[in-house]
Formats: C-alpha cells, sequence, structure tokens
C-alpha cells in the first residue's frame, strides 16, 4: 500500500508541475538519456537489448546513435576547450630529428612508430603531446569505441563488420586521431580489456569492457618511461603491434578487436636498455640531446616562461604556424601514394642493409615508406637521395647488432655506409 501511494504521489506532483501557470506549452519532444540497467541500454526510457532485439528496434537504434554521436561530439567540443593546454608543436626548437620522426609517422602510420632515447629534460613526452593539434580528421563509425573505419574490414570490431556485410548504413562522423597515454602502472586488464564473467554465464551475452588498446585503434599509443615497463606488457605490446588485433581469452570465452597503432615510447637509456624484440618493432629512432648552445637555451627557457604565464596567448601567437603545418600534413597524407621512388634507389637502400647486417627486412621497407613520407612532406612526387640520407640513420640505427668494443655511434655508420654505397 506505502509503494502505491508513493507511486500516485508522484503523480500528483507531476501533473501539477505540468500544470502549473510557469510551465509553457510546447511540442512533444524525445530526451535522449543514455543509461545502463539489467544489461539493456535504454534511451528516453525505451530499453532495447543487445542482439534481441535488434531487427525489432534498428531504425531506432541507427537514429538513436547519431544524435549521441552529436552529443558526444559537442562533449568533446567542452572538453576540449576546459582541458590543460599544449604547448604548441612549431614553438619546439633544437630538437628537429625527433620532431621529423613523428611527422612523418602521422604522414605514414604504417612506418611503425618511433622510439625517442634521449637525457632527461629534453622535451621528449612535451613534444610527443604537443603531436595532438597536429593530428588529422578521420572517419569513425558514430559511437564505436574501437574506432572502426567504415570503408576499411580490417579496421573494423565485429559488430561493425556484421553490420556493414548485412548492408546496414551506419552513422559516420569525422574525429581526430586518438593519443592514448599507456601508464606504467597499467594492468592488464586495463590495456586489453575485461570481460564480464558474470553477464555472461548468466544473460549468454559476451559483455566486453574495451581497454587502452582498443581506444588507440587507428590511433597512436604512447608510452613514456618505455623501457621500464612490465614484461607482460612489453609481450602484449608486441603481440598487438605485430598482428594488429587484441585477443582477450577469459574463462573458455576469447574476443577479438582490431588494434592497429602507432607505437610511440620515450626513456633515458641510463635507466636500462629495451629488449631487441621490442625495439625492433619501432620503425624509427630519435636520439635526442641536450642543447648545448648558449643562446638556443636562453630561447627555450625563455619561450618556457612566456607558455607558464600566459598559455592562451602563447599558443595564440603560434597559431598561424600550426596551421600551416596541419596544412602540410593533411595535404602530405593524401598525395602521399602517388609519391615514387627509383628502383636504382631501392637496390641501394638494400645494398646499406645487407652490407650493416641488419637482422630481416624491416629496415628495408621503414626506408623505403620513411623517404617517400618525406617527399610528400616536402611537396614532392618522387624520392631524391637527399630524402634517404635524412631517415636512413633512424631507420636502421636501432637494428644494427650491438658491439661492446665500437665507440662510434650508430646513426655514424649508417651515414658512414651509406655514402659508400650512393657515391
Amino acid at each position: 500500500m506505502a509503494s502505491v501511494l508513493g507511486t500516485s504521489s508522484k503523480a500528483i506532483l507531476a501533473s501539477r508541475l505540468l500544470s502549473s501557470p510557469t510551465s509553457k506549452p510546447s511540442a512533444p519532444s524525445l530526451t535522449l538519456t543514455p543509461g545502463q540497467s539489467n544489461g539493456k541500454k535504454f534511451y528516453g526510457g525505451i530499453g532495447i537489448h543487445g542482439k534481441r532485439g535488434r531487427s525489432q528496434f534498428h531504425v531506432a537504434v541507427t537514429n538513436v546513435a547519431t544524435d549521441v554521436s552529436s552529443v558526444e561530439q559537442a562533449q568533446k567540443l567542452a572538453a576540449k576547450e576546459s582541458q590543460r593546454p599544449v604547448y604548441p608543436f612549431p614553438a619546439i626548437v633544437g630538437q628537429d630529428e625527433m620532431k621529423l620522426c613523428l611527422l612523418l609517422n602521422v604522414i605514414d602510420p604504417k612506418i611503425g612508430g618511433v622510439m625517442i632515447m634521449g637525457d632527461r629534460g629534453t622535451g621528449k613526452s612535451t613534444t610527443v603531446r604537443s603531436l595532438v593539434d597536429l593530428l588529422p580528421e578521420i572517419k569513425v563509425v558514430a559511437g564505436d569505441p574501437y574506432n572502426s573505419d567504415p570503408e576499411d574490414p580490417e579496421s573494423m570490431g565485429m559488430e561493425v563488420r556484421e553490420s556493414t556485410m548485412k548492408g546496414e548504413k551506419l552513422p559516420v562522423v569525422l574525429a581526430k586521431i586518438n593519443m592514448v597515454d599507456l601508464p606504467l602502472g597499467a594492468t592488464e586488464d586495463r590495456v586489453c580489456g575485461t570481460i564480464d564473467i558474470e553477464k555472461a554465464l548468466t544473460e549468454g551475452v559476451k559483455a566486453f569492457e574495451p581497454g587502452l588498446l582498443a581506444k588507440a585503434n587507428r590511433g597512436i599509443l604512447y608510452v613514456d618511461e618505455v623501457n621500464l615497463l612490465d614484461d607482460h606488457l612489453v609481450d602484449v605490446l608486441l603481440d598487438s603491434a605485430a598482428s594488429g588485433w587484441n585477443t582477450v581469452e577469459r574463462e573458455g570465452i576469447s574476443i577479438s578487436h582490431p588494434a592497429r597503432f602507432i607505437l610511440i615510447g620515450s626513456g633515458n637509456p641510463e635507466e636500462g636498455e629495451l629488449r631487441p624484440q621490442l625495439l625492433d618493432r619501432f620503425g624509427m629512432h630519435a636520439q635526442v640531446g641536450t642543447v648545448r648552445d648558449a643562446e638556443l637555451r636562453v630561447k627555450i627557457v625563455e619561450e618556457r616562461a612566456r607558455f607558464d604565464r600566459n598559455p592562451k596567448e602563447f599558443r595564440e601567437s603560434y597559431k598561424a604556424e600550426q596551421e600551416k603545418l596541419q596544412q602540410q600534413i593533411t595535404s602530405a597524407r593524401s598525395s602521399l601514394p602517388s609519391v615514387q621512388i627509383d628502383h636504382d634507389f631501392k637496390v641501394k637502400i638494400s645494398k646499406v642493409c645487407s652490407e650493416l647486417n641488419v637482422d630481416g627486412l624491416r629496415g628495408d621497407i621503414v626506408t623505403n615508406r620513411a623517404a617517400k613520407a618525406l617527399a610528400a612532406l616536402k611537396g614532392r612526387d618522387k624520392v631524391s637521395s637527399e630524402d634517404i640520407a635524412t631517415v636512413i640513420p633512424n631507420c636502421l640505427r636501432h637494428r644494427l647488432r650491438k658491439d661492446p668494443l665500437e665507440s662510434i655511434d650508430s646513426g655514424l655508420l649508417v651515414i658512414e655506409k651509406f655514402y659508400e654505397v650512393f657515391g
């Protein structure tokens, strides 16, 4: 009886509120308020089952996804305005090698990422995080946790792929490429994702909570102090980087999703070396040193002080350069497929790799890709020997076999061999 009275009193209160003079008559509208209850998704008070009611509520789900995606876009815009300001990429001086490696990987993600090793306090993390503003927009399926590409089945989650094969039209939005930070203390469940075993057993559905690898799909995964990362997480990254897929196995349940990402790592060599297997997975290797020129050091200190004093004004002063660089990257990405490299250059690149005893063929592949990306960045449709000379040390130096008695830097060995072969 008490529950009935409570319900009726709420109804009376609601009717009084609706009939109050302050309320204005309006056309009936549906307010979308996503929630979760007992395994159902609720939109505006309508409960929709995951698989069982798919055909019944197909049209409603599509419309809701589109509306929710627009709400999410508005939320992302508001979050961007309120988030911590990032140091502008063009404002970073004295680290041209590192900046070039990062830009080439944004232009061609298939290069395979960058390993940045150098002294502490040289701006490694600052430079990587400043890349966020330059990342171009890509097409993604709205509301999909894996940032599925609507045109490439290899980058689609299983549900999106099934819907595409059935001929369903999926809502598509433009979104910036993701950059995901992988903290050193992250657990394997947080990285790979988790399966809700209880829900799987009671309701018979695969309730999967995506992890950081899902979020990083078609984006960038950044690992600061990568040489301090736990070995089991290193193995997970190796598997995902090699196959482009992440598989989670729990209690007889298996779920796979695409995990194609640009792997960027940074670290201090004094804190330990990386395992050769992981080092080989990085397409390029940038060495960062402390700036020795006194005038340049003063400029860096002054610019940093200006940024700390008024970040918004400082970012505004670099807005024109930032936009110019964004246009360069967008143009380079679109023109990359048309860039050509002579067969003679390909043979010479492979000869350099062979004479340096580089294991495998990744060095050859990455050098060709990086040289083409650099030519595209410079606005040319043909690779020159200067392009190859610029990128080949970064592509091969970490692939050479270590000689403890060798005093010369491995990058200089690569350059010497390059000039010997290319003349």
